[in-house]
């Protein structure tokens, strides 16, 4: 399993979130904040974070079923946190119906909507791709 940037992964990149039901109409058209993992050829996962200001948001956090139960996702979620730290971000912020659980293991904690920078809060994620619905998360970076 090896990890890389996601560009010249991009419509099989847009597969595996579709299958997983995970937004791909609002995706940047460049995915340079985007990681990937594969098994030769083949997509097994995908992270990405959208950067605005001293903020992270955690999107598209994903692994085909077939690969699941692999680290694939602790890979991909650390090398996304990296990024983070590289880019001397304060927190990563992140909108999940699916995996609340998996994440506060991962030391993000649930937190209000209200709660989230208003850079954030202007991003489609959190403005109209994720429902009302959706719990908010929040991990601080520790440079």
């Amino acid at each position: 399993m090896t990890t890389h940037k996601a560009n010249p992964n991009r419509d099989d990149v847009i597969a595996l979130l579709a299958a997983e039901k995970l937004p791909v109409d609002d995706l940047p058209e460049t995915l340079n904040n985007f990681v990937v993992a594969t098994d030769g050829e083949t997509l097994t996962g995908v992270a990405g974070l959208e950067i605005y200001g001293q903020y992270g948001l955690l999107r598209s956090l994903a692994v085909d079923k077939a690969y699941r139960d692999k680290g694939i996702a602790n890979n991909l979620l650390a090398q996304i946190e990296g990024l983070a730290k590289t880019e001397k971000l304060s927190a990563i912020y992140l909108l999940t119906e699916t995996a609340p659980d998996y994440f506060f293991r991962k030391g993000y904690r649930v937190i209000n909507r209200s709660s989230v920078p208003s850079e954030v809060q202007q991003s489609t994620e959190f403005s109209h791709v994720c429902p009302a619905s959706a719990i908010v998360m929040k991990k601080p970076i520790q440079l």
